[in-house]
């Protein structure tokens, strides 16, 4: 009986596997690119407006945040979860929205799938090999440039001018893609760090220490065997060495370079807020008038409000007000 019931319960996970193996980004309104760059499979997804698919426009990419996620994630149903965290619409009508697939990670997936919010090898238990010898800032750069390369040859595309942003650790990619590529005309930096990762990781270990500042000892100590450690990508299923190495260098050295308008967001009770205030001030020492501050006011690190008890509240969803700040300001500064 036992051993039926296994049966049953492999057969269902192959058939839930292949389920969206068959589904295409088509079948939810993408149109799905793909390239190679080094000989890795480069999956680019393109959101365009409806019946505007073909017209020149300029392309807006978003650079995605942290994690072996798949880009489009199906829930038990087979519909899918928002691929860009905001409303699209507000963009559409002057962008082709664009966004890159991570490294060996599958396109589609379903969430249950998911171990701890990223896709997971079925035979490992953790994300590919290849996905972690990728996973950093430079190979995200060079391969978003060469996506770039390709895009800029498709008839539909607008050349002249290209908006980049990045949210949370695709903010740290996108500073530096803004600072090394010249096609880049706008960047959007939300939910950043200019400090990099591991203040943030220090940050929070403060928040929660005891008298004796132990989690905090215990981040430094961290930090100290990255550093020792800074190229391996090994991995047992967190971040590897090299991984936090390269998103932990400080993204302000490539903003405070960039000429180009720059707009910064981010959620007053994030974490990183302290660092995003001490940018502000080193840009109006520097004179940086091409750099805009947006802060939101009660809203942590993913633009969400909190409950009477100090919780997240998921229903105080901010996300698609960013949009529209982003908006504004790129009409403003006349894209």
């Amino acid at each position: 009986m036992e051993k039926a019931a296994l049966s049953l319960l492999l057969v269902v996970v192959v058939v839930l596997k292949l389920t969206a193996q068959n589904k295409k980004p088509e079948d939810f309104g993408y149109r799905h690119l793909q390239i190679n760059y080094k000989q890795d499979p480069v999956d680019i997804l393109v959101m365009s407006e409806k019946g505007g698919e073909y017209k020149a426009k300029p392309i807006f990419l978003f650079d995605q945040g942290s994690q072996a996620r798949p880009l489009i994630l199906l829930n038990d149903d087979g519909k899918p979860y928002m691929v860009f965290p905001f409303k699209p619409d507000s963009l559409l009508s002057d962008f082709h929205l664009v966004i890159i697939s991570k490294p060996y990670v599958p396109l589609i997936a379903y969430r249950k799938d998911l171990k701890n919010g990223a896709y997971a090898d079925p035979e490992t238990g953790i994300p590919p090999s290849e996905f972690y010898s990728r996973d950093n800032v430079d190979y995200y750069v060079r391969r978003a440039q060469a996506a770039l390369k390709y895009l800029e040859k498709q008839e539909w595309v607008q050349n002249g001018k290209l908006i980049v942003a990045g949210h949370s650790a695709g903010s740290t990619v996108a500073a530096k893609l803004a600072a090394e590529c010249k096609a880049v005309t706008h960047l959007i930096y939300s939910g950043g760090n200019p400090m990099g990762r591991m203040a943030s990781m220090i940050s929070q270990a403060r928040a929660y220490d005891d008298s004796a500042g132990t989690k905090s000892e215990e981040a430094f100590r961290h930090w100290e065997t990255i550093v020792h450690n800074s190229t391996s990508t090994v991995s047992e299923g967190g971040d590897s060495y090299k991984t936090t190495y390269t998103f932990s260098l400080p993204p302000m050295d490539n903003l405070m370079k960039l000429k180009i308008p720059v707009l910064i967001t981010y959620g007053t009770r994030d974490h990183g807020v302290a660092f995003n205030d001490y940018l502000r001030l080193e840009a109006i020492k520097k004179g940086k008038s091409n750099f805009t501050f947006i802060p939101y006011i009660g809203v942590e690190h993913n633009y969400f409000g909190f409950d009477k008890d100090g919780k997240v509240d998921y229903e105080k969803f901010g996300w698609d007000q960013v949009a529209l700040g982003w908006k504004a300001w790129l009409n403003e500064k006349k894209y």
